[in-house]
C-alpha cells in the first residue's frame, strides 16, 4: 500500500504540482457522506469525487447512533465545515444488514449490540419483508428501510436547529452489481 500511495502522490504531482498544497489548506466540503464500511463501497470512487469532496463517516450498516462518534461527526459537518448535502447510503447486499437477520452470534458482542436497532427495524417491518421470497431479497429490502430510518434520526439531531443553514437530507443505496447509486428519498 505505501508503494501504491507514493504512486499516486507521484501522479498527482505531475498532474498538478500543487495539488497537495491546494490540499492543505481547509477542507469546504458540499457533502457529508454517511455510508458503510464496506471496502467495495468507497465513496469516493463510486461518487467520482476528488479528496475535498467529501467528508466522511463509514460505520457497519451506514447507522447514525446517539455516541459521540456519530454526533460529533454530524456537528462538525454542519456547524463547522457547513456542508449542504448529507447522503445517508446504504449499500444491497449488506453484510451488517444480514447479520441483523440471522439469529445472534455469541461470538460478536460489540456488532450484536451495534446492530440491534436494525433487528428491531426488521422486526417492526417483519410482514412487509415476509413478503420478499429469498434472504437476498429481504436484505436488499431491509437495507432500504435502514436509509430511510436513518434519515429520520438525522431529523431528530438538535444540530439541524442550531445551523446557519440546514443542509438538505438524502436517502440513497448502492448497487454492487451495476455500480448505480439510487434516490431513495431527497428533501425539496
Amino acid at each position: 500500500m505505501l508503494v501504491e500511495n507514493l504512486a499516486w502522490s507521484n501522479e498527482s504531482r505531475e498532474r498538478d504540482p500543487d495539488y497537495f498544497q491546494k490540499l492543505a489548506h481547509a477542507q469546504k466540503p458540499t457533502f457529508f457522506w454517511i455510508g458503510c464500511s464496506d471496502s467495495r463501497v468507497p465513496a469516493e470512487t463510486v461518487t467520482h469525487a476528488s479528496p475535498g469532496e467529501l467528508f466522511v463517516l463509514r460505520n457497519i450498516a451506514n447507522m447514525i447512533g446517539t455516541g459521540t462518534n456519530s454526533s460529533s461527526a454530524l456537528e462538525y459537518a454542519i456547524c463547522v465545515l457547513e456542508v449542504k448535502h448529507v447522503i445517508v447510503c446504504g449499500h444491497y447486499g449488506c453484510g451488517g444488514v444480514r447479520a441483523a437477520l440471522l439469529a445472534e452470534n455469541a461470538s460478536t458482542p460489540q456488532l450484536n449490540a451495534r446492530i440491534e436497532p436494525l433487528r428491531r427495524l426488521a422486526h417492526f417491518h417483519r410482514k412487509d419483508l415476509e413478503t420478499y421470497p429469498t434472504l437476498d431479497a429481504r436484505i436488499n429490502r431491509l437495507v432500504e428501510l435502514n436509509v430511510h430510518a436513518q434519515v429520520d434520526v438525522i431529523r431528530q439531531y438538535p444540530v439541524l436547529g442550531r445551523a446557519r443553514r440546514s443542509p438538505k437530507l438524502h436517502g440513497w443505496v448502492y448497487g454492487l452489481r451495476d455500480g448505480l447509486l439510487r434516490e431513495l428519498s431527497s428533501d425539496p
